[in-house]
């Protein structure tokens, strides 16, 4: 289900329809919410332990001698911190870099499968094949070029490292001690081999458990040109089915990631 909140028609931007606007290629709120799905980057902002974080620093702020107001400032940023994307290249020579990534994998139906009561009690939680057929039992099969998001709970955790990492440590050795859930390489495989989506996405720094070593989701999902959202916010504020996504990363040329922008629309 695509939803009544988009005024222009999904189905054809998604067939590739033509980009001219028109007075109908508008987003109709009317019957609808937005569902604000980044966190925002600031000294609180989650990196792997192996990164430095996020950096802003002021280049001018205030009045100036002409008498108005003015601000500017430099960020700096690794592609994988915060809400970001994961693009296929990231685990699989040859496949898409961020700016490659159609638009078409970005923008979709979404379906939330809820894991977080599996998750709650075990940080390391693999989200097997079952949670999705489960899911399926209820809902029906995983619809063709859905985005499928998995929420294990974590995101409450946002921004304590220790709670949603299992460490506050950082560098390289700290890896050892990440516990999160993630998706296990049956899972990743049935969504490649059985169903045919557009992309995926956790409510964890991770598609692969913290405890992983080979990212074997990553190398499954990644390999088959599938895009991963890490760090997704407010998956609860989301249905099962019948929303849908929009996610935009920063258009960089040759990237492995990028940070992102997504934004949920969900029908009243």
């Amino acid at each position: 289900m695509r939803g009544p909140l988009i005024a222009w028609s999904l189905a054809a931007l998604l067939a590739g329809a033509s980009t001219t606007t028109s007075a109908d290629d508008i987003v109709n709120l009317a019957s609808g919410r937005l569902v604000d799905m980044s966190y925002p980057y600031n000294a609180d902002t989650i990196y792997w332990p192996t990164e430095k974080g996020f950096e802003k620093t002021t280049g001018f702020e205030g009045m100036t001698d002409k008498g108005y107001y003015y601000s500017a400032y430099s960020v700096k940023t690794a592609e994988h911190g915060g809400t970001h994307l994961d693009a296929p290249i990231h685990f699989a020579a040859g496949r898409h870099t961020t700016d490659e990534v159609p638009l078409t994998q970005l923008i979709g139906a979404a379906v939330v499968i809820d894991v977080s009561a599996g998750a709650a009690d075990n940080r390391d939680y693999l989200i097997s094949e079952q949670d999705i057929t489960n899911w399926e039992l209820k809902h029906g099969p995983l619809p063709a070029a859905s985005i499928v998001l998995f929420r294990t709970g974590y995101g409450k955790y946002w921004p304590d490292r220790k709670q949603y990492l299992g460490t506050t440590r950082f560098g390289p050795d700290a890896v050892a001690e990440l516990h999160f859930p993630g998706i296990s390489k049956e899972a990743a495989r049935y969504l490649v081999d059985k169903r045919s989506i557009s992309a995926v996405g956790i409510d964890t720094p991770s598609i692969d458990f913290g405890q992983s070593t080979h990212f074997e989701a990553h190398q499954i999902l990644l390999g088959a040109n599938i895009p991963a959202f890490e760090n997704v916010a407010n998956l609860d504020q989301l249905p099962a089915t019948g929303a849908s996504v929009i996610a935009l990363p920063m258009k960089i040329e040759g990237g492995s990631g990028a940070p992102l922008r997504i934004v949920g629309l969900v029908p009243n």
